[in-house]
């Protein structure tokens, strides 16, 4: 079975140069107009990985992100007409894992679905678990505990959170979390290290505002404290 893509874009032509260009690279991809239609093709045949317009004529893309994320980890990345900041951290704080500008070149989509695959199906199986006081972290099962609870993390968000604590008390960069993390290095957006950071507080972090595990280190980066 090959690596299947889900394509949700209004503009049929838009959805039809993405599909051929797609299936060019050897995908099978699957293609819907709206939001209730990506839903149902989903629920039919789960994608490996997702494009979301931003911009659907029925359910806006943000909340077709947000159901996703709601049953499922794919890997999401978000399309919009507008570089914005505003619809860039909207739909990184949706759950998406990344997010293009139209107009896009078809490599470039083509690189940042095989960076997203690349992450999703990377795993070290040597390394071993990790404890910060009440966080609990098991690379192999790919799990995270707080308080003895699960934490439910994206792929990215876990991977995001092993990175920081494989490195421990050093400061990482935004390029070097983009580099390890995204396969971005220089050329990616640290808005995405932003906002993943802000996302994985909310899920191991008992107070966000002020916390205890992940910490902005100003200026310089982020850092995981034992």
């Amino acid at each position: 079975m090959g690596t299947r893509i889900l394509a949700i874009e209004d503009d049929e032509r838009i959805r039809t140069a993405v599909r051929l260009a797609l299936e060019d690279e050897g995908w099978d991809v699957s293609e819907a107009a709206n939001g209730q239609e990506a839903f149902d093709a989903f629920s039919d045949t789960p994608a490996d990985v997702v494009l979301i317009d931003i911009m659907l004529p029925d359910i806006d893309g943000f909340e077709v992100c947000r159901t996703l994320r709601r049953t499922s980890d794919v890997p999401i990345i978000m399309v919009t007409a507008r570089a914005d900041t505003h619809d860039v951290v909207a739909g990184l704080e949706a759950g998406a894992d990344d997010y293009l500008t139209k107009p896009f070149a078809p490599k470039e989509l083509s690189a940042r679905i095989r960076a997203l695959l690349r992450r999703v199906r990377t795993t070290d199986s040597t390394m071993t678990d990790m404890r910060f006081g009440q966080l609990e972290i098991m690379p192999e099962q790919g799990a995270v505990t707080i308080n003895g609870e699960e934490a439910h993390l994206t792929k990215t968000e876990f991977r995001l959170l092993v990175e920081l604590a494989t490195n421990s008390g050093k400061v990482l960069s935004r390029e070097v979390l983009l580099e390890r993390v995204w396969d971005l290095g220089y050329f990616g957006d640290g808005r995405l290290v932003d906002v993943h950071i802000r996302r994985l507080r909310t899920k191991i972090e008992s107070d966000p505002a002020n916390p205890r595990y992940v910490v902005t280190v100003r200026g310089l980066g982020y850092k995981l404290q034992a």
